[in-house]
């Protein structure tokens, strides 16, 4: 029974973070209802798990305690009067972020072992590849509806299941690095062919979604994973080389493993040539044209400018922050408090800032910001503990996780993507991963330390027990 219930809350995160994607992100009523009504399903059979075990068995990660305070301010600015400027809005809000941080505490309590990690990174690049090809089918079969029957009434230029191409492009974003690393990972020739080829079908519908944040981000992210790859690669060379040396087998060795960090730039470079002449296949002059900013606009020359696309929304969030400075204006409230802080005649109805590190600021001011940068701090120190793994599987869905959490903190400079349900729930997910990666890694380091001592140690005795017979 245990055992049925563990499955079936790990199939369970799957299903959502799934659903959350189809749903248009789950940003309509319905949909947050059903995935947050879910979550609580998925709560309790892990209570009733516990009750079956008859121990209570949780894994707190350090990135758990910033969320935590943020909740904990969410839940004040709810119930103290005069804390939100909406206090309905944040209580919906506070709401969506105990969902958020449940789903957290699942996947960091369930996908714990090689293999649920290993599952859930398959799982992940089919879900990308799946939404990229879905979104490239819609691309050139567009008749103005999502999923072909219901009908686009946003302005927003809609990409897959989602209605603004960003988003499409920012949850894509975090699966193409995770995708990347595992082909360039040693886990077998067919497994790294469809990781290649997911990455590349990911990498054309991110780029024909035309997100310059997208494009941007995950131009950052690939570069971050070669980086990564490459100081792991020299790292590993040097323990090789030494041990190597310690076993008198010389130099030579050690040598031919440093010529092997250029493969994951290699990798790359394919992947990216293959985006290249997918893109060209299909019709670059589009995403040209975006790039060089040549769009409907509202300026009068008719070309976009930083400050028309999202400079002034911007400037009144400062604003917003300065008159807001401790605890800002409520979680979710942002909306409701835009009008009284914009330099316009306050007609706008603005509901985001499009940078989500602004946005926090906006919403719970210096306290909620510092939460937020404890959050980042941790999460640093732990990608970089998980990317130390020996096991070549686990040190790619590392170096990947890595690159899809560092491709959506840069995204979320120029959108909002974090406060999508779909788009937060991955990320949060990758951040448990990750977590979970870091104890894999710093176990393994252990064992192989023990073993080493314990060589050393063998090696002492059969010295002493040599000296003493001479």
């Amino acid at each position: 029974m245990s055992a049925l219930l563990d499955r079936a809350i790990t199939a369970g995160l799957f299903v959502v973070l799934a659903f959350t994607a189809l749903a248009h992100g789950a940003v309509e009523p319905w949909s947050v209802a059903v995935w947050e009504m879910t979550v609580a399903l998925l709560i309790l059979m892990w209570g009733v798990k516990w009750a079956v075990d008859k121990r209570i068995s949780l894994k707190v990660p350090a990135a758990a305690l910033p969320f935590a305070g943020l909740l904990a301010l969410g839940i004040a600015q709810s119930a103290v009067s005069g804390l939100s400027m909406d206090a309905e809005a944040t209580r919906s809000a506070t709401l969506a972020l105990v969902s958020a941080f449940s789903i957290f505490m699942i996947g960091s309590n369930f996908l714990g072992s090689r293999r649920r990690l290993r599952a859930a990174a398959n799982f992940l690049v089919a879900l990308g590849l799946g939404l990229a090809v879905f979104g490239l089918i819609q691309h050139f079969t567009w008749n103005g509806s999502l999923y072909w029957f219901r009908p686009n009434t946003q302005t927003a230029s809609p990409f897959g299941p989602f209605v603004n191409h960003n988003h499409f492009a920012g949850l894509i974003g975090m699966i193409i690095p995770l995708a990347i690393a595992l082909a360039a990972s040693d886990i077998g020739l067919e497994s790294r062919l469809f990781y290649g080829f997911a990455a590349a079908v990911m990498g054309i519908a991110s780029v024909l979604a035309l997100s310059r944040g997208g494009m941007i981000s995950l131009t950052a992210a690939l570069a971050f994973v070669v980086a990564m790859a490459a100081i792991r690669r020299m790292q590993h060379s040097r323990d090789e080389t030494h041990d190597q040396w310690s076993a008198g087998s010389g130099r030579k060795a050690g040598t031919r493993r440093k010529r092997s960090i250029g493969g994951p730039a290699l990798l790359v470079l394919m992947i990216v040539i293959t985006i290249g002449a997918g893109i060209f296949w299909i019709g670059s002059d589009p995403v040209i044209s975006r790039v060089a900013k040549v769009a409907s606009s509202p300026g009068p020359d008719k070309t976009e400018t930083f400050f028309t696309s999202r400079g002034w929304i911007w400037r009144d969030t400062i604003a917003m922050i300065e008159a807001n400075p401790i605890l800002g204006v409520g979680l979710g409230a942002y909306q409701t408090a835009y009008p009284m802080y914009s330099a316009s005649d306050g007609s706008l109805i603005v509901a985001q800032s499009h940078n989500d590190y602004l946005q926090i600021v906006a919403d719970a001011g210096i306290v909620g910001g510092a939460l937020a940068l404890w959050f980042l701090i941790i999460v640093g120190r732990t990608l970089f503990n998980a990317a130390k793994a020996q096991d070549p599987v686990v040190s790619g869905l590392a170096i990947g996780g890595a690159g899809g959490i560092f491709a959506m903190l840069s995204h979320s400079l120029f959108d909002f993507n974090l406060q999508l349900p779909s788009n937060g729930l991955l990320f949060l997910t990758l951040v448990a991963v990750q977590s979970n990666l870091a104890a894999v890694a710093s176990r393994r380091r252990v064992k192989v330390y023990r073993k080493h001592e314990a060589r050393a140690e063998g090696a002492s005795l059969d010295h002493d027990a040599a000296a003493a017979t001479y």
